[in-house]
């Protein structure tokens, strides 16, 4: 799983489109394997990012607001990310 994808379903409302595409375009990127498409690639890749973006946006209209928060990470998980970072 792509760990930088983060929960777009929470208890403070509805992601933004800009959430929605990053999370899209971050997904596209790890099953293609490609971090910059080129000129050759870059229609599908884009049209991919479109599509999922889209069936994202669907799936959070259509499913109930969530009742809890996210589980957060632990603070030895965030702390081992920043100084890897």
């Amino acid at each position: 799983m792509c760990r930088s994808i983060k929960p777009l379903r929470s208890t403070d409302g509805r992601a933004s489109e800009d959430e929605i595409r990053e999370a899209a375009l971050q997904f596209v990127r790890k099953v293609s394997g490609i971090r910059r498409p080129s000129s050759n690639n870059a229609s599908p890749f884009d049209a991919a990012v479109e599509r999922i973006a889209g069936n994202v946006a669907e799936l959070l209209d259509a499913l109930p607001a969530s009742r809890a928060a996210p589980p957060a990470r632990s603070p030895r998980v965030r702390a081992e990310r920043e100084t890897t970072l």
